[in-house]
């Protein structure tokens, strides 16, 4: 089959893509920074000692883990509006689902960030008279946060990937709009082409950077 050139213009591009892609990227940005706060929330929680707090957080950590993204996509959108009795749109649904599901991931990363800072840091902090929660606020979580940079970066970009999932529940992504972009213009091989080109590009850019990025934290350590 002979591909057609002419599918690859800017009308296309500016119809059906821009607002795909600003969605995915827009997404990526706020499940990271939400799975971050929440993942080190739950991080904290399971390094607390106090068994109350340390079970409910583990559990939905391993739960979470063991439950594919999809599923969780699916289950939310469907489910919630049986229980509130209103939809919340695909777009709300993602947002949501992607924090809670990629705080987990996110929780186990920043975890094993905080456990790989010397205890002697963590001594020097109770020496000085700190608090639990201005150790790790002050001396702790910084440290931890540029150690584990690269792989919170590594996991953004596996992030971004999965962003296509939300094509399940009918929310306007990447992939959604080059499907539709497909069967308009009657050219799906070109549209999903197109698709792969563009997910390859935006995660080979910001694979290069991370591994610039390992390598500036290795000199300065």
């Amino acid at each position: 089959m002979n591909l057609d050139l002419s599918f690859y213009n800017w009308d296309m591009f500016s119809s059906y893509v821009i607002r795909g892609l600003w969605f995915s990227l827009q997404l990526t940005v706020i499940a990271t920074i939400g799975g971050v706060v929440f993942g080190t929330i739950l991080a904290l929680m399971r390094l607390s000692g106090n068994k109350w707090l340390a079970v409910p957080a583990t559990s939905y950590v391993n739960v979470m883990r063991s439950i594919p993204l999809v599923m969780v996509i699916l289950w939310f959108f469907l489910l919630i509006p049986m229980i509130i009795g209103q939809s919340i749109g695909a777009e709300y649904s993602a947002y949501i689902t992607f924090i809670a599901f990629e705080a987990a991931y996110f929780s186990e990363i920043m975890r094993a960030g905080i456990q790989s800072i010397p205890r002697g840091q963590v001594f020097a902090g109770q020496a000085l008279g700190m608090t639990y929660s201005q150790n790790m606020r002050i001396v702790i979580l910084p440290q931890a946060l540029r150690n584990m940079l690269p792989v919170l970066l590594t996991q953004s970009i596996i992030l971004f990937q999965d962003t296509s999932l939300v094509y399940a529940i009918g929310a306007y992504d990447l992939f959604k709009g080059l499907d539709l972009a497909g069967k308009n213009y009657g050219r799906p091989v070109e549209a999903y082409l197109m698709a792969a080109v563009i997910y390859f590009f935006i995660c080979f850019v910001l694979s290069f950077i991370v591994k610039r990025l390992q390598k500036k934290i290795a000199i300065v350590r």
